[in-house]
């Protein structure tokens, strides 16, 4: 039976460990066996691990891939992704591949503002509180200029802060919206601080602020955070051709195949049940990179997909059209992304993916992350509007559904081999794999 306890996080690793298994697991030697496991043999690599989080007890991998053949702006890229679900990377490389020999991606960057507010109530209306604002904006940003100086000196820093008025919607509820640019590093940590500055002084002026009656001066800061919906922090990305090089095989021309998929994304664009898996199959491509490189994929997704709500209805993050005879794919997708700070100069592997994607700039690594999105999008439609998705998803699952049934090298070798013209499901994979282990027994 479970039970509390006091002071977990004080314990050694080594005490945390004896007592998880001794509380949850019947084989507590077992669970202790396999927990251990996981660690690195090299001492010094676990214990920068073991501080990354709180309450460390094993490593959890994710396997790391490559995705090769992106051609980008003119430049080749192998682009790593650290992800869990079959056929991600393989897709990935297939759609790179097929527009390596078109033209390759084009992106460029088309803003990479960032967000931050302060969130807070005041008693008096915003008559009264605009023209204090509007003489305290100088003093907000002067008072945080010890944090800012090293990032202006750089070129980011604070871009501008506004009042706004929430009462609408909130009684007494206020905001100061600020904007920022931060350059090669996420922000996260800069901005709080910079917001919390702002917090401070606005405080502090209100108090002594001669035109706020007494109610007035006592303004309530509920919280400084910064936002992870970033609709101005945009980058673009695209492929196109002539419709006619969309071919690959007579079976399907390149003017049927752009108008089914062009449909598919059409039905993407207005039907949000479709929309979430469709939009699914782009982050598919862009966590991956974005565990690779180190960044935070749970800010991403939850700005991407408030940005594919921002017209009141969930929507397609990809767009597609035929125009004069040339098909365009495209996405035009928020990403705050950073190659400095956080995991990314600590991490071994984070480094090794940076380095292998040519040490770019937050700039282009946005530019990079939105393309694995848009190709792992268009590997995904390509097979949804063709030959289907089960087809090539199960074969690359196969390996996954022969390894739960601990199949040995020689029984994996057969069932490749077998399943290469034979539809994959779990019920014929456990029936092929029954059927060949009865009859090495025979």
């Amino acid at each position: 039976m479970s039970k509390s306890i006091s002071g977990f996080s004080k314990l050694s690793k080594s005490k945390k460990i004896d007592w998880i298994v001794s509380t949850y697991f019947s084989n507590a030697e077992s669970a202790k066996n396999i927990l251990i496991q996981y660690w690195n043999n090299n001492e010094k690599l676990q214990q920068l691990h073991d501080e990354f989080i709180e309450n460390t007890i094993t490593n959890y991998y994710l396997p790391l891939g490559v995705a090769p053949n992106f051609l980008i702006n003119d430049k080749l890229y192998t682009i790593p992704m650290a992800i869990e679900e079959s056929s991600v990377v393989a897709a990935a490389s297939k759609a790179a591949k097929f527009w390596l020999e078109r033209g390759g991606f084009k992106t460029k960057v088309i803003s990479t503002t960032k967000i931050g507010q302060v969130h807070f109530k005041f008693s008096g209306n915003i008559n009264t509180l605009q023209p204090f604002f509007n003489a305290l904006k100088p003093k907000l940003i002067e008072e945080s200029s010890d944090i800012t100086k090293n990032m202006t000196k750089r070129g980011g820093g604070i871009l501008d802060i506004e009042l706004r008025d929430k009462t609408a919607e909130l009684e007494n509820y206020y905001q100061l919206h600020a904007s920022f640019e931060t350059l090669d590093a996420m922000g996260a940590n800069f901005i709080n601080s910079c917001l919390e500055q702002f917090a401070k002084t606005l405080k502090s002026e209100a108090l002594k602020h001669q035109g706020f009656s007494e109610d007035e001066r006592g303004i309530d800061v509920i919280m400084s955070i910064l936002s992870n919906y970033v609709p101005d922090c945009l980058v673009r990305a695209e492929v196109s051709c002539p419709v006619e090089d969309l071919s690959e095989n007579k079976a399907l021309s390149g003017e049927a195949f752009a108008h089914k998929f062009i449909e598919a994304v059409n039905i993407a664009e207005i039907e949000p049940f479709r929309a979430v898996t469709h939009n699914k199959g782009v982050m598919n491509g862009i966590d991956a990179v974005i565990l690779a490189t180190g960044n935070d994929f749970r800010a991403v997704e939850a700005g991407v997909h408030a940005y594919a709500s921002r017209h009141g209805r969930y929507s397609s993050l990809t767009h597609a059209k035929v125009e004069d005879g040339i098909f365009t794919f495209w996405t035009e997708i928020p990403l705050a992304l950073g190659t400095v700070g956080g995991l990314t100069g600590l991490h071994p592997l984070v480094k090794l993916s940076l380095e292998m994607l040519h040490n770019p700039s937050a700039k282009e690594l946005m530019q990079i992350v939105a393309v694995a999105g848009l190709a792992q999008n268009f590997a995904a439609l390509r097979s949804l509007t063709t030959t289907g998705i089960q087809q090539g998803h199960m074969k690359m699952h196969l390996m996954n559904i022969l390894n739960q049934f601990e199949a040995n090298t020689d029984e994996k070798e057969v069932l490749t081999a077998h399943f290469k013209n034979n539809t994959v499901s779990h019920s014929a994979v456990t029936e092929a794999l029954n059927k060949l282990r009865v009859d090495g027994e025979k």
